[in-house]
């Protein structure tokens, strides 16, 4: 494989990490991007340069900031939930357009629109769904322990897909094998139980 195409590779791999990151926190994905862009980590395509300027990172840092704490709010956080997945979609979309300058537009974006806003969507859905979970079995008394560990995997995920794409994929991978089968269990696992009862 040539050199053009391992960049682009990596690029991939990098956007669509990013992009997971974003269904977990919507800001803190976009912050390490910016900066990954500024100190020269990682190229941003023409027309994102915009991400790695001082006011967006002052903005995207701000926003970081106040959707991790908005997530410890009982109240709030289940309200955010609205919010937040659409915002997700659209951050996965950037995230995956903002490292793909490499690809013709049209591939560009398609890609980013599914691949991107796709992945942060499972991601989002996933997180959601523990969250109710959480809040079910323990009346919402894990939730800021789930909600750190939402915010931690999140800047945790994107760093390493600015550090180490490839890593950031077969992270990626493993975290949506395991939110299927959480949901199979959910899903089906209640199904079950209540043919069980019935019979």
């Amino acid at each position: 494989m040539d050199q053009p195409n391992v960049q682009l590779a990596l690029a991939l791999c990098a956007g669509l990490g990013l992009a997971a990151a974003c269904g977990m926190r919507v800001f803190a994905p976009l912050l390490v991007l910016g900066l990954a862009g500024r100190f020269g980590h990682l190229p941003l395509a023409g027309g994102f340069a915009w991400a790695a300027s001082g006011p967006a990172l002052v903005a995207l840092g701000f926003a970081t900031v106040l959707e991790i704490g908005a997530y410890y709010i009982p109240w709030l956080d289940h309200a955010l939930d609205t919010i937040a997945t659409p915002a997700a979609l659209l951050a996965g979309v950037l995230a995956v357009a903002a490292v793909t300058g490499q690809l013709p537009p049209w591939l560009r974006w398609s890609t980013a629109i599914i691949g991107g806003g796709g992945l942060a969507g499972l991601t989002q859905g996933a997180s959601v769904l523990l969250r109710l979970k959480s809040g079910a079995l323990t009346g919402g008394l894990a939730n800021p322990v789930v909600s750190t560990g939402e915010w931690v995997g999140a800047i945790g995920l994107a760093i390493v897909a600015v550090l180490l794409p490839i890593l950031a994929l077969v992270v990626v991978i493993f975290l949506l094998f395991s939110a299927f089968r959480l949901a199979h269990r959910l899903v089906f696992g209640r199904k079950q139980a209540e043919a069980a009862r019935a019979g």
